[in-house]
């Protein structure tokens, strides 16, 4: 099983230039070979939005949520993902996509130790501490992934966690369209980063290498291309300009105002068009 899943992988050869890859060696979702087996823990709005766009593009997804595979709607499962439990998501997967809260990280550990050594695992949360709570470590300035990769105790590719739900649902593109944005995408392992690119890709977006996990902290909440909609021409001189000292005061101040606006109008959602004007004119 592991060398049949090898032999898929080698076959994926995204070249790892952070401005550009080669839509050539780009693989047609029809290829049967590089189908990949993929599950997602999570079911919110970018869990959602990955398990339809990723089984549109071909992929065998799986998908499970804490409250049980009976609570996950068709209209989730509309391009073909599988509703499962938890323990079952996780079983068997070339690929295990965690779309949950970070402090539900701590939570799921026991669930991703029994992947394969060669299971590529995707993190695409984000730190909060009015939602989350207080982590030290991550006050401290540990990258939010590097954070997650000691509580699983195995790599993680940080992906898709830099885009708004709305924008990763409606405005991914084919390749090659004109602005078609940009999701930044980091790991230390290439091969692992490889998969992230290509797996972005498939959702509609350009994939821009974003280096290594240490670096990935200006791909988090605050930085100029969180949740700004860039183009991949626009992607690296907002991921170089990225601040440490300054993003999470950022960060807090966007939260703050996004909480004012939701509780003034007591809207759900404070809309789509608005987050992006506020992270622009706060993070850039």
């Amino acid at each position: 099983m592991r060398q049949d899943r090898r032999r898929r992988l080698h076959r994926l050869h995204l070249p790892l230039n952070p401005t550009r890859t080669n839509r050539r060696a780009q693989r047609s979702p029809n290829n049967e070979e590089a189908r990949m087996r993929i599950g997602i823990l999570g079911t919110g709005h970018i869990g959602q939005t990955l398990v339809l766009k990723l089984s549109a593009a071909g992929h065998e997804v799986k998908v499970a949520n804490s409250r049980g595979p009976e609570t996950i709607g068709p209209d989730i499962l509309a391009s073909g993902g599988r509703a499962v439990t938890s323990a079952e998501a996780m079983k068997d997967v070339d690929v295990a996509v965690l779309s949950v809260p970070l402090n539900c990280v701590p939570n799921i550990a026991p669930l991703t130790a029994h992947l394969g050594p060669d299971t590529v695992v995707v993190d695409t949360s984000n730190y909060y501490p009015e939602r989350d709570g207080h982590i030290d470590a991550i006050d401290s300035g540990q990258a939010e992934s590097l954070w997650v990769a000691l509580e699983l105790d195995r790599p993680v590719v940080k992906a898709w966690n830099a885009i708004g739900s709305d924008s990763l649902s409606r405005l991914g593109t084919p390749a090659g369209s004109p602005d078609r944005l940009a999701i930044p995408v980091a790991a230390d392992s290439e091969q692992d980063r490889r998969v992230g690119l290509t797996l972005v890709e498939d959702t509609g977006f350009d994939a821009v290498d974003a280096g290594t996990l240490s670096e990935s902290w200006r791909q988090q909440p605050g930085t100029p291309c969180y949740c700004t909609d860039l183009t991949r021409e626009e992607m690296p001189a907002a991921l170089s300009a990225a601040d440490p000292s300054r993003s999470p005061k950022r960060r807090d101040i966007a939260f703050a105002a996004v909480m004012e606006r939701m509780n003034g109008s007591g809207a759900r959602d404070p809309g789509a068009d608005f987050l992006v004007r506020l992270n622009r004119t706060l993070f850039m």
